[in-house]
């Protein structure tokens, strides 16, 4: 007899979901990121803070789906390993199909299986869609702990007020919610994690080309504190 799964209910939709649709998904996004260059530009940025804040250590993409923004930074030969996680077995068979020579584990940004201060860098792009609201100071006290002092953290979302639910996508019933979120709020919410903004950038959606977008973008750059006289800079007073 299997042991029920412990994962809360919204990870267990989305990895059924994922799963049903990898092939999918996987076909449709192949060449997204050729036809976007701003997003591969905030990429970029992401990837010189890692070379240069990240002390050499590896660059985790947690929600990395199949892999394609894993393959994109690793690509851009950054001299650090770059990995990838994600819930959905399906998605993860996908990624390690595309991209052989590099690894891919399944997980859940709720709960990393990762040492602390063991990452250069956290990408989380377009992943923490999927989770509440009430779940994201748990996901981001996790990519605290992960984070070297001074190692940066790059959040892709879509921006908005109300989520969007699909139930069918490339013939398959799912259930998946997406959960749009205005850019400063996810910044707020990254400070009270105890990570330190960098920045934070709003694109409108494009409604042309052979990616439209259903809303605006959001996309928002911190990092850990580094470590000054046994704190981490950024804290207060109080709570020193």
């Amino acid at each position: 007899m299997t042991s029920p799964d412990p994962a809360p209910d919204f990870v267990r939709a989305t990895r059924r979901s994922y799963d049903a649709i990898a092939g999918g998904y996987a076909r449709w996004t192949r060449d997204e990121l050729a036809a976007k260059p701003l997003e591969r530009g905030v990429l970029a940025v992401f990837a010189e803070h890692v070379v240069a804040d990240g002390g050499g250590l590896p660059l985790a993409d947690v929600g990395c789906g199949t892999g394609r923004v894993t393959g994109h930074l690793h690509k851009l030969g950054l001299g650090v390993e770059v990995f990838g996680i994600d819930l959905a077995p399906g998605m993860l068979a996908e990624a390690r199909r595309d991209h052989p020579g590099l690894r891919f584990e399944e997980g859940s940004m709720l709960g990393l299986d990762l040492p602390d201060g063991s990452l250069g860098g956290l990408l989380a792009w377009y992943s923490t869609i999927h989770v509440p609201d009430e779940e994201l100071p748990r996901a981001f006290a996790e990519f605290h702990r992960v984070l070297a002092p001074g190692a940066p953290v790059q959040l892709g979302f879509q921006v908005g007020d109300e989520p969007l639910r699909m139930a069918e996508a490339w013939g398959h019933e799912i259930s998946l919610v997406f959960h749009r979120r205005q850019p400063e709020r996810m910044a707020a919410l990254l400070r009270a994690a105890g990570l330190e903004v960098r920045a934070v950038l709003w694109k409108e959606r494009e409604t042309e080309g052979p990616f439209p977008e259903r809303a605006p973008q959001g996309f928002v750059l911190a990092r850990r504190p580094v470590v000054s006289g046994g704190c981490e800079d950024g804290d207060t007073e109080a709570e020193r």
